[in-house]
């Protein structure tokens, strides 16, 4: 496949710049590369709330992609969701789908207690994986998932989809631009009041029981500000971190403090409250010659502070928030582009979690 696209590529550039300009070749290239680029066929393990809207219909409306199997334990609901988002087929046992033919790539969508099995078996399977954050329940499990998929000659993706969302790529640009000259640190704020769900502990959601989510709402929410940063502004190498569960409605802790540093030398703190009185989403990038301000997962725009002033930059989401990093996946398994997010990026998120939640204080 390869030595084909570039074959085909450097003939058909050749030619037509040649004869028309390289406008026009432009054009014929893009489409002599949509003649090659093949239909990557996706199948989910876990079709639950999560592939409803986030991610299940980019499967579909991602260029050269298309969903062709579901599963669910539940076969019933498995079923209706196949009905319901137009999928040839569903199964209610995940080695079905993990091994049905017509499926080029597996999405596991489970909770994080079952992401390395699923993965493992992808892999011996021959089938690449995009699995959910976080990529599992501690470090030690993304090591050996990335290991199997290596061994396996398979690759590995992590739906970070910040990656992948304008938004998010407007503030890399603006610091990539040195917009705020060199980066100093950053400081976290997120809070929030104890969700409705978590206070009946007779039927607890699985986000907050960290046998099955990996820790609390921490994991579940922290990850997303914290594996951007390493995208922005590149990993995180010291960690020390505080955790406690102070409000005692569930098992997992509901208040991390951390504090890290950067391979470039910014440093960096954090504070993650989910029993507090209100909401507060907001993250700060402070450099020599700037500021910006931004919200992990509310819509408020981009602030810019600098000595000029300040301007805002409003990025709206778009409809199928993952859509944007699964053309990513489709393009670099047609080896047509990269993924950001990978086994590798998404593991260092998993580190820097499990470093801040090492020290635990009730």
């Amino acid at each position: 496949m390869r030595w084909l696209r570039q074959a085909v590529l450097w003939a058909s550039g050749h030619c037509w710049i040649e004869r028309y300009g390289s406008d026009y070749a432009s054009f014929v290239l893009s489409c002599s590369l949509s003649s090659i680029m093949k239909t990557i066929r996706w199948g989910i393990v876990g079709c639950g709330n999560v592939t409803e809207v986030k991610s299940g219909p980019g499967f579909q409306k991602a260029e050269h992609s298309r969903l062709v199997a579901v599963m669910r334990r539940t076969g019933t609901l498995a079923k209706d969701y196949a009905e319901r988002h137009g999928v040839p087929r569903w199964y209610d046992n995940a080695a079905d789908l993990i091994h049905d033919p017509e499926v080029d790539v597996v999405y596991i969508a489970t909770p994080p207690s079952s992401h390395k099995q699923y993965t493992l078996m992808s892999a011996a399977a021959g089938k690449p994986v995009y699995v959910e954050k976080p990529m599992a329940l501690n470090f030690s499990e993304c090591q050996e998932m990335i290991a199997a998929c290596r061994e396996a000659g398979v690759l590995l993706f992590v739906a970070y989809y910040r990656r992948a969302l304008s938004r998010f790529l407007k503030i890399k640009e603006l610091i990539d631009g040195d917009a705020i000259g060199q980066v100093r640190f950053v400081n976290i704020l997120l809070h929030q009041p104890i969700a409705s769900e978590d206070l009946n502990s007779e039927s607890l959601p699985w986000r907050v029981i960290p046998e099955i989510a990996g820790g609390g709402r921490f994991v579940d929410l922290a990850a997303h500000t914290l594996d951007f940063l390493d995208y922005a502004l590149g990993p995180i190498v010291e960690v020390e971190g505080l955790s406690s569960n102070q409000a005692g409605y569930y098992p997992a802790e509901d208040v991390v403090t951390g504090t890290f540093r950067f391979a470039s030398g910014a440093h960096g703190t954090g504070t993650w409250c989910f029993s507090a009185f209100d909401n507060r989403d907001v993250t700060e990038i402070v450099g020599s010659a700037g500021r910006i301000t931004f919200s992990t997962f509310d819509p408020e725009p981009i602030r810019l502070e600098t000595r000029e002033g300040i301007k805002e930059f409003k990025v709206d989401y778009p409809q199928h928030i993952q859509q944007p990093l699964i053309q990513t996946v489709v393009n670099e398994l047609n080896n047509a582009g990269k993924c950001p997010s990978t086994g590798e990026t998404g593991a260092r998120t998993s580190w820097v979690m499990d470093q801040m939640l090492m020290s635990r204080k009730d």
